[in-house]
């Protein structure tokens, strides 16, 4: 992942603060999910996590709640 430049960080602030994003709810994504978390993970999780979802065509969403529980069901 690279880095903004201080330069790069400034144009996104102003074009954020001048053009609000448009959310619509009937489009799939984060403005239609009720409940939403995000988390943030190391560069390794989300490499792991994204290369297993598109080895099995799943979601990264998917993938985290069978890692999930999978350490549940081990617990029990």
């Amino acid at each position: 992942m690279s880095v903004m430049t201080e330069e790069e960080a400034y144009a996104l602030d102003e074009l954020l603060t001048r053009t609000t994003p448009k959310i619509n709810p009937a489009v799939r994504g984060i403005g239609a999910r009720k409940g939403f978390k995000m988390i943030a993970v190391d560069d390794f999780s989300a490499d792991y996590i994204t290369a297993k979802a598109l080895a099995t065509r799943q979601t990264p969403e998917e993938i985290i709640a069978g890692l999930v529980r999978g350490e549940l069901a081990a617990d029990i």
